[in-house]
C-alpha cells in the first residue's frame, strides 16, 4: 500500500501583497471626458488636481489624453498656488518667465495679473505683453516651453475667454503645394520686437544680448507623437532663414514678396475658427495645454476687471 503524502500547507509562504491606495479626493468613480470641439480640447471632471500629484497612474492618464486633446480643462480646482505648482511639475521640470516676475509664494508660477489697482502704475507684464495675438509661448527660445498649466484666480463676470488652435490640423489642412514650399524650411523667432519694443534702446538690445533670436523648423516633429506641427506664430517669428526662390527672380525686388506673403498665409492659419476651442473662465477652473501642438489667444475684452491668473510653465527640450 502507497503512502500519500499530505499537501502541503503554503499559506504560510506567500509573499503578502497589500492593496494599492489611491486617496478616494483624487478619483471619485472615473476621470470624465467629455470632449470639446471635433477639432481640440477635452473636459475632465472626477479628479482633484492637488491630489492627483501624488498618483502616478492618474498622472499617465492625465498626460495620455493632454497629448491626445492638446488641451485640458479641469473646473473647480480649489487649489493654492504650491498645489499647482506641485502638479504641473509632475509633466516635466518647471520654469520661471525669462522677462516676468513669479509668486512669492510659488517661484516658478508667472503671475499674469491685470487691472488689479488702476491708480497704480502698470507692471511690466501689463505693459509689455499681450495676450490678444495668436502665439506660442516663448518660442524665441532655443528650447522653447513644453506647455503650460494655467488657473484663474480671478475672472471677470464677462469677458476674458481664451482660446486655442490645433496647429497639427493647421499643418494637416494645408494644400499639398504650400506643404511641399514650406519642407525643410527654418524660421527666426525673437522677443525684440515684442517684449522690447516699448524699451529705451539700450534696455532693448540689452534684453536682446540676454534673449537672443532661436531658429525653428516651419514644420516641426512632435517629440512625442511623431505629429507634424505648423510651427510659426505672427507674434514671435519674424522671418525664414533659408527661404530661396531664384528662378522666378528678375531683379532683387522680385525676392521677398513671396517670403512675406507665405509667412502671413501660415501665421494665419491658427485663426481659422475649425480648428479651435474657446474656453469661459471661472475662478479655480485649469487650462493645461501642448505649447507644441497648440497656439492660443487671450480675449482682451474684459476694459478694466480685474483678472488674475497663474501659470507653471514646462520646461522644454532644443527643437534642433
Amino acid at each position: 500500500m502507497t503512502a500519500t503524502a499530505a499537501p502541503q500547507d503554503t499559506t504560510s509562504q506567500a509573499t503578502p501583497v497589500s492593496p494599492a491606495i489611491i486617496r478616494p479626493s483624487v478619483r471619485q468613480h472615473s476621470i470624465k471626458v467629455e470632449i470639446c470641439t471635433p477639432a481640440i480640447g477635452a473636459e475632465l471632471s472626477n479628479i482633484s488636481l492637488a491630489d492627483a500629484a501624488l498618483d502616478p497612474d492618474v498622472i499617465a492618464e492625465i498626460r495620455a489624453l493632454w497629448l491626445k486633446h492638446k488641451v485640458l480643462f479641469f473646473r473647480d480646482q480649489n487649489i493654492t498656488p504650491m498645489e499647482q505648482q506641485n502638479f504641473a511639475a509632475q509633466f516635466a521640470e518647471l520654469e520661471a518667465h525669462p522677462l516676468a516676475p513669479s509668486h512669492p509664494e510659488a517661484d516658478k508660477l508667472l503671475m499674469l495679473y491685470r487691472n488689479l489697482d488702476p491708480g497704480k502704475p502698470k507692471s511690466f507684464v501689463e505693459k509689455a505683453s499681450r495676450e490678444n495675438l495668436w502665439h506660442a509661448d516663448v518660442t524665441f527660445k532655443k528650447a522653447p516651453p513644453r506647455g503650460a498649466v494655467l488657473r484663474c484666480e480671478l475672472g471677470p463676470e464677462s469677458g476674458g475667454d481664451t482660446m486655442w488652435s490645433n496647429m497639427v490640423m493647421a499643418y494637416e489642412k494645408l494644400p499639398d503645394t504650400i506643404k511641399r514650399r514650406i519642407d525643410g524650411l527654418y524660421a527666426k523667432h525673437s522677443s525684440e520686437h515684442t517684449f522690447g519694443a516699448q524699451m529705451p534702446i539700450e534696455e532693448r538690445h540689452a534684453m536682446a544680448a540676454r534673449n537672443p533670436a532661436a531658429e525653428h523648423p516651419v514644420v516641426l516633429t512632435h517629440p512625442e507623437t511623431g505629429e507634424k506641427v505648423l510651427f510659426v506664430n505672427s507674434t514671435f517669428t519674424t522671418h525664414f532663414s533659408n527661404f530661396f526662390n531664384f528662378e522666378d527672380i528678375r531683379y532683387g525686388q522680385d525676392f521677398m514678396p513671396e517670403a512675406h506673403h507665405l509667412m502671413n498665409y501660415l501665421t494665419s492659419q491658427a485663426a481659422i475658427p475649425e480648428y479651435q476651442v474657446r474656453l469661459k473662465w471661472k475662478t479655480n477652473t485649469v487650462a493645461m495645454w501642448d505649447n507644441l501642438q497648440v497656439q492660443h489667444y487671450a480675449v482682451a475684452d474684459y476694459d478694466s476687471s480685474p483678472r488674475k491668473m497663474l501659470r507653471a510653465t514646462l520646461a522644454g527640450t532644443p527643437l534642433v
